[in-house]
């Protein structure tokens, strides 16, 4: 730990505005939720407009919070229902104003009436963007001189070398990458275009950690073996295949699973009864040796063979589920039914 900038770290700056074209500057941060509130603080000096637009789920700071202060159920679309603001300010319950994904018109009446200076989606979580989506969008921040941020540190570097917008061809003026990028270590990044990231010299953004050197190392290291392995290509396969294993399952035991994700990412969902179904899998699975449950994140290291050998497993579970009413199974489980958390966005 030094309060110098170690070399690594406008290495790895010089790296992410290589692989995005379309940007100058990155700062860093070690979390999510900070590298959101940072691109939201340099957004607010840019656009010189304190109130912003949402779409999707960004960490669990006052500004993000602040959403639920005008109604508990703001963020119920944007994957964790439910959440309490004790502790939040309550003069911020006018700055900040959701919407849900894939609504144009949406966005443009919380504009029209709340004059948003800044706009924050994440463009993926459970499915590919709607390209045609994200250019209207794109179009409507450059007429109304919004500043455009995408939150890709969940889907950044998993479907390519980069964020998902690059696929797109649609270019935010910020972007945040984070949990692939230091492949599990602390490691988080706000890319942007010059002339919004320089409005942060008009504020104040500071961390005695962010200089940390562990962070910048693991992130080079990470992006060298991805461009070497093409590592994107390996769990997008691996994600497909576990799919079509999950639908044979679901076939066999006509269970009519949900399957969602970008297949890197992915996951099932029982028509009813799913947290009681899901909270079984997991004690289930656990007794065979696999820390599992309805949600998957693909890793290089999820080879066939291993692959094939949870589907045995999970073969198992399902044929209990099948054969056994829910009341039934609820009543097998050791402890509570698992809570719900993160809830999908359309």
């Amino acid at each position: 730990m030094t309060t110098l900038n170690c070399p690594e770290e406008y290495l790895l700056a010089k790296k992410l505005v290589k692989l995005h074209p379309w940007s100058d500057m990155v700062k860093f941060a070690r979390s999510g939720g900070e590298a959101n509130s940072i691109a939201i603080r340099i957004a607010r000096a840019a656009s010189k407009r304190d109130n912003v637009g949402i779409c999707g789920y960004h960490g669990w700071h006052d500004w993000y919070l602040s959403v639920n202060l005008r109604s508990k159920k703001n963020l119920n679309t944007h994957l964790l229902p439910g959440l309490e603001t004790d502790g939040v300010p309550k003069s911020l319950r006018n700055n900040v104003y959701a919407f849900n994904n894939n609504d144009l018109y949406a966005l443009k009446k919380i504009y029209h009436k709340h004059k948003i200076g800044s706009l924050i989606i994440e463009i993926a979580r459970n499915h590919m963007p709607n390209e045609t989506y994200l250019k209207s969008v794109r179009e409507f921040c450059n007429k109304k001189k919004i500043v455009l941020i995408f939150d890709e540190c969940t889907s950044g570097f998993r479907r390519n070398l980069g964020g998902i917008h690059l696929l797109a061809k649609v270019y935010p003026d910020i972007a945040m990458f984070g949990k692939a990028l230091g492949n599990g270590y602390a490691i988080t990044a706000v890319v942007g275009k010059k002339k919004v990231m320089e409005k942060a010299k008009n504020s104040f953004i500071s961390s005695t950690m962010w200089s940390e050197r562990v962070g910048f190392v693991a992130a080079l290291a990470t992006l060298k073996e991805m461009e070497r392995t093409k590592s994107f290509n390996q769990i997008i396969s691996n994600g497909k295949y576990i799919n079509k294993k999950w639908l044979e399952l679901s076939k066999k035991y006509n269970l009519n699973l949900k399957i969602k994700g970008f297949d890197c990412i992915t996951s099932f969902e029982f028509p009813k009864n799913n947290q009681i179904y899901k909270t079984f899998i997991s004690q289930e699975m656990l007794k065979k040796g696999y820390l599992a449950s309805n949600l998957i994140y693909i890793s290089t290291k999820h080879t066939k063979k291993i692959i094939d050998n949870y589907i045995q497993a999970l073969d198992k579970v399902f044929y209990l589920i099948k054969n056994n009413k829910a009341k039934v199974i609820k009543s097998l489980l050791k402890g509570p039914v698992s809570k719900k958390t993160f809830k999908r966005l359309n």
